[in-house]
Parts: C-alpha cells; sequence; structure tokens
C-alpha cells in the first residue's frame, strides 16, 4: 500500500469512514446519505457537495471505483485498497474504544 495514501486517508474522517463503510455494497451517493443518516441516528449529515467530492477523490486514489449508472446516478463500490484502509481504520477505532474502557492492547 502507497504509505501517501496511508497518510492522507489514516486517520479518517467520519465522512471518509461512513461513505468506505456503506460501499462494502454498491451504491450511489444519495443512497450514501440516506444510509449514514439512519446508521448515525441522524446525527451524521453529509452534504452533498462534501460527498461527491469525496467520492471523486476517493475514486481517483483508488479506493473505489465506479460500477455503473443507473437513473443517472453512478453507482460505486469498494476497492481492494478501499478495502485495507477501511479495515486499518477499524482496527484503530477498536483499539480507541478499548482503550477508552480501559483495556490495554494485546492483553498487557
Amino acid at each position: 500500500m502507497d504509505d501517501k495514501i496511508k497518510r492522507v486517508y489514516i486517520p479518517m474522517t467520519e465522512t471518509g469512514f461512513y461513505i468506505l463503510f456503506c460501499l462494502q455494497d454498491e451504491m450511489h451517493g444519495y443512497n450514501i446519505l440516506q444510509q449514514v443518516l439512519s446508521m448515525t441516528g441522524q446525527e451524521i449529515k453529509i452534504s452533498p457537495g462534501t460527498m461527491y467530492g469525496s467520492l471523486s477523490k476517493m475514486e481517483k486514489d483508488g479506493l473505489i471505483h465506479f460500477v455503473r449508472e443507473e437513473d443517472k446516478r453512478k453507482i460505486y463500490k469498494i476497492s481492494e485498497l478501499g478495502q485495507e484502509i477501511l479495515n486499518i481504520e477499524l482496527k484503530r477505532i477498536e483499539r480507541l474504544y478499548r482503550n477508552s474502557k480501559g483495556e490495554k492492547v494485546n492483553g498487557q
């Protein structure tokens, strides 16, 4: 994995995290917006400008890829690189959570 990509995306913003998380299934931007609202109890609202800017950057960086177009909506899915980045971030978040509960890494 390119270290530059790692430096740019880790730690991830909430927006970046939710976009990649949602794109484990094929989705278009509006669908992602709705999914994030539902997942977060309406607490995280991604603006369309942020959504489409993020999708464009993530596609350019190889984290997601265009699958097809349906009814003038572009459908995307996470790439192998994107899944790697997401997995690293999930481990980081899990470590933060464990640490917040007083647990140490590796059970020490």
